[in-house]
């Protein structure tokens, strides 16, 4: 999930936590667990930081070893070596409890986004996305806003939470239920599909659909039951080509390929310059594919520039790339 939905889950497991009657009790341990509970529900995208670097080494590595088994398990430890010095006479026990359920929580749910969670590491690097959710969900961000609300205006927050996340977990039965119905319309129309991803947007009744069978790719859109191919591609295997192979080893273009699943892929030639670009066939936005990689190369194949990530524009690819061809 995004930040925002994240800061809002964190506040809410705190008014939870409430319900646990050690936490009832203390008032330091209310407070250590409130604060606990919002900086567990945020700490696994610390990774975040490697934007900072590049977009590949990010694309690489989010949700990577940060969510893992073994991050789930030391998070809680690290956290409650900051905090509990500050509360001392706070449950400790208690205080873990909640530190990990907020850990483990914000890793459960980004697995229900389609950009998705390496959650099985170290026993697998798989990347484990159902799609079942945007990572931002206006209606789980608003009842997380309305609940904190309620409780500012004096209601239980134990109680308020509970209903809340009740209605949540209906919820979310009732999006896989939606997803489930769109796949078997796909399925329909592309009976010897190969692989089908389907990914949801923000608006409720609208998923992105990527799909392939042996020939070619599938992009479209499905509301409510209704699905349409908006574009189809022949599907062109990559061929082994010193330029192609020369822009395999940068990089950028690696990253995309680690984590893109369906892409088409073009080579540009042009009096100086090689230019290949991969394009992610999933994120179709206004008739155009906004998240692609690109590599130029020199005649002799040694890398000039190369870029990955979004870009709604030819002319700020160009801008990113610092090169515009004659």
């Amino acid at each position: 999930m995004d930040t925002g939905t994240h800061v809002v889950m964190g506040i809410a497991l705190g008014g939870l936590a409430t319900l646990d009657p050690s936490v009832a009790s203390s008032h330091a341990t209310a407070a250590s667990v409130l604060i606990a509970t919002i900086a567990g529900s945020q700490i696994p995208d610390i990774d975040t930081v490697l934007k900072l670097r590049n977009n590949a080494i990010y694309i690489r590595n989010h949700r990577g070893v940060t969510h893992s088994i073994p991050a789930v398990i030391l998070w809680p430890i690290i956290l409650l070596a900051v905090i509990y010095p500050f509360f001392p006479n706070a449950n400790l026990v208690h205080l873990w409890a909640w530190t990990f359920a907020a850990v483990f929580i914000h890793v459960f749910v980004d697995i229900f986004n389609a950009y998705g969670t390496q959650a099985l590491r170290p026993f697998s690097s798989k990347w484990v996305a159902l799609g079942v959710i945007n990572t931002f969900d206006p209606f789980i961000f608003g009842i997380h806003v309305l609940g904190i609300i309620i409780w500012v205006l004096g209601a239980n927050p134990g109680v308020t939470f509970l209903l809340m996340y009740v209605v949540i977990i209906a919820y979310y039965l009732k999006r896989y239920q939606a997803k489930k119905r769109v796949l078997v319309e796909v399925r329909t129309i592309i009976p010897d599909a190969t692989e089908i991803i389907i990914a949801p947007t923000m608006r409720y009744h609208q998923w992105r659909i990527a799909a392939m069978n042996q020939e070619q790719f599938f992009v479209g859109t499905g509301i409510k039951n209704k699905v349409e191919i908006l574009d189809r591609f022949i599907r062109v295997p990559v061929p082994n080509t010193p330029v192609i192979e020369a822009a395999k080893k940068d990089k950028n273009l690696s990253a995309f390929l680690s984590f893109s699943p369906v892409y088409r892929w073009e080579v540009d030639e042009y009096n100086d310059y090689y230019e290949v670009r991969f394009i992610d066939l999933r994120y179709r936005s206004n008739g155009h594919y906004p998240f692609v990689a690109v590599v130029q190369l020199d005649r002799d194949l040694k890398r000039i520039s190369s870029y990955t990530g979004w870009v709604f524009s030819e002319k700020k690819l160009r801008k990113k790339l610092s090169i515009i061809p004659s």
